[in-house]
């Protein structure tokens, strides 16, 4: 069993310093782990990829895909800039605000990090590098931001996390609501600090007119994800329905309402969300092999063990798993970490008496950090595709914003009711 770790582990590092993905290093190396160590059929390899994406619990992870291509080419990034504007653009520093509010508002939509990274950062740093913003700094603070896009739901990791740990991912949506608005609202207070040190101005002035009327402009994008928590909560439909929902709602807003979502373009829409789906899917199916293997070599029982010799005190146990998860999240996408993770860390958390909603939550927070740790959070090198700036540049600009979360991590991880209050009341 030992063997298996010492075949897996160096092979998985060994492909992705080689520049493969993370669904190719999880597949691969397992592939060769069970054909060379363990003895495994590699048809195998495909029965437990398949396996694993076989849910009626990942349907969402399609719908969500769907429906955020939808709402992202129907206009909708547009009209949530504009409504975000009105309501802090006023405020020193209000584009740096703007983009922190936008993401919150995106994520809502979109259930992805990366998703909304892109779609706030393709239409808010050349403006903001326009009205004299540095450009590394405006890079800096849409990576930032859309950090909550896996937080505030509907997200897909929570989709992943909920049904791996069979724990409601209704609950796990509601549970995200606060934690998520908490991470945005901190990078909002750290924008205005920065922004009056540095003289960044705002940008008009404020008008109670404005913000009616860019809010009737948006309302129907931001009715979704009302529909989707609404529905959800009132018995209406499944998490998975609510998906399925949420993507004809949202082609219907693009095509109907807004109509900048052309019949002409729905190939192109529904290849876009395909692509994204696609690989989600099989990086989950990949690391549930990976996964696979560790536990049958043992690492979960060992891993427990080894936490009961150090502590028994759940505080200190998260405090190590936010270390854990943070490097974690800087190596591999969130919905693999969930996926390899979940099954070696809940058993000892629901051993020391901690809530699977709020360690699933906790959990998602780190990991989302974890998309602007370097050197290799993901956000960062969204960003780095769009200014063209490097990463090293970015990740300098980052470093408050880091530390900021970080903080809120911390507040999270020792206050529990920020996490599950919402649910607790909902209930």
């Amino acid at each position: 069993m030992t063997a298996a770790l010492w075949v897996i582990l160096p092979t998985f590092a060994v492909i992705l310093a080689s520049g493969a993905s993370i669904g190719v290093g999880l597949g691969l190396s397992s592939a060769i782990t069970m054909s060379t160590v363990m003895g495994t059929p590699l048809i195998a390899v495909v029965q437990k990829m398949f396996t694993a994406v076989d849910s009626y619990s990942f349907l969402a992870v399609p719908f969500f895909m769907l429906a955020g291509a939808f709402m992202s080419d129907g206009g909708v990034t547009r009209r949530i800039v504009n409504f975000s504007m009105a309501l802090v653009g006023a405020l020193a520093g209000g584009l740096a605000l703007v983009v922190a509010v936008a993401g919150m508002f995106f994520a809502a939509l979109s259930g992805s990090s990366a998703a909304t990274t892109a779609a706030i950062g393709a239409s808010m740093i050349d403006e903001m590098e326009r009205r004299g913003y540095p450009r590394s700094f405006a890079a800096a603070v849409v990576a930032s931001g859309g950090t909550v896009g896996i937080v505030i739901p509907p997200s897909v990791t929570l989709v992943v996390y909920g049904s791996i740990a069979n724990t409601s991912i209704a609950d796990l949506f509601i549970g995200g609501v606060v934690p998520g608005l908490f991470m945005g609202v901190s990078m909002c207070v750290l924008s205005w600090f920065i922004s009056k040190k540095k003289g960044y101005r705002g940008e008009g002035s404020f008008s109670f007119r404005r913000i009616l009327h860019s809010l009737k402009d948006c309302s129907w994008a931001l009715m979704m994800p009302v529909i989707i928590l609404g529905g959800i909560y009132k018995g209406i439909f499944t998490p998975t329905e609510a998906a399925a929902v949420a993507a004809v709602y949202g082609a219907f807003v693009g095509l109907f309402i807004y109509k900048e979502l052309r019949w002409r373009d729905l190939p192109k829409t529904l290849l876009t969300a395909a692509k994204n789906t696609t690989m989600i899917m099989f990086v989950v199916g990949a690391a549930n092999v990976f996964g696979w293997i560790l536990t049958w070599a043992q690492v979960p029982h060992t891993l427990a063990g080894y936490f009961a010799t150090i502590t028994d005190n759940p505080f200190v146990f998260l405090m190590l798993v936010n270390v854990l998860l943070l490097i974690i999240g800087t190596l591999v996408n969130a919905s693999a970490a969930v996926v390899i993770v979940t099954p070696i860390l809940l058993p000892v958390a629901l051993g020391l008496g901690i809530d699977p909603l709020f360690f699933g939550v906790i959990m998602v927070v780190n990991l989302a950090i974890g998309c602007i740790t370097p050197p290799v959070g993901l956000d960062l090198f969204v960003v780095s595709s769009i200014t063209g700036i490097s990463v090293d540049k970015i990740t300098v600009k980052v470093m408050p914003y880091l530390l900021t979360l970080l903080g809120t991590l911390v507040i999270m991880t020792y206050f529990p009711p920020i996490v599950t209050s919402l649910p607790r009341l909902m209930h």
